[in-house]
């Protein structure tokens, strides 16, 4: 099942490029960054009520709160940066070096979360790197 949220993900990711890189025309990159957020607040909101889990709200420890807020954090900053390269730059080159997030991610999990690097991994991220720099060279 993980895979189909994922794939939906990508989709989703995809369309959120193209209709970004409409969007921002003559908007500045750091509201139309926070025009999105706020649509994406209210969906996050409207899936906790329409699925009621607005009760676990009192069951998050302290850790689990910061680590989410830290995450906040870095996704705000991530969506700025996002929509600051799309607006001066063109989407077939800001997307791939924008994924290359999923290179940093291994090694971040590697790093901090003892996730095992494998020979197919190490290939992996060669091959996303690699790619990368074809696509925007």
């Amino acid at each position: 099942m993980w895979f189909w949220f994922a794939l939906g993900s990508a989709l989703f990711a995809a369309l959120t490029s193209i209709l970004a890189k409409v969007g921002i025309e003559g908007v500045g990159s750091n509201l139309a960054t926070a025009i999105r957020t706020m649509v994406v607040v209210v969906m996050a909101w409207m899936m906790v009520f329409v699925t009621h889990q607005q009760s676990g709200m009192k069951e998050i420890s302290q850790r689990s709160w910061i680590f989410l807020i830290l995450s906040g954090i870095a996704t705000g900053a991530s969506w700025l940066c996002y929509y600051k390269a799309l607006q001066v730059g063109d989407v077939s080159k800001v997307v791939p070096v924008d994924k290359l997030s999923v290179v940093l991610t291994i090694i971040l999990a590697v790093v901090f979360l003892h996730e095992q690097f494998t020979l197919k991994s190490a290939l992996g991220c060669i091959l996303i790197g690699v790619g990368t720099l074809l696509m925007v060279l």
